[in-house]
């Protein structure tokens, strides 16, 4: 069993690789809010559970996918405020 750890860890990284540089492609794009809380709340259950089962792949996965949606919880919040000034 020891001898397809590496395989399966290399499969794992390059797994993790390829979702990054999907998201640093969309991150021009901001989500709506009904995206961007579900997302943010199942990401941060996530990296708890990776944590709990000590699964680095997944912990780096999720919790850049919690950062992520942060920032983009951030971002469409600060646009938000930008529009609702610009209409008074």
């Amino acid at each position: 069993m020891d001898g397809l750890m590496i395989p399966v860890t290399i499969i794992g990284i390059l797994g993790l690789i390829s979702i990054v540089v999907g998201w640093v492609l969309a991150l021009g794009d901001v989500p709506p809010l009904r995206l961007t809380i579900p997302y943010l709340l199942g990401s941060t259950l996530l990296t708890i559970y990776s944590v709990l089962n000590w699964d680095v792949v997944f912990i780096v996965l999720n919790g850049a996918a919690t950062l992520l949606s942060t920032m983009n919880l951030v971002r469409r919040v600060r646009e938000l405020k930008g529009s609702v000034k610009n209409n008074r």
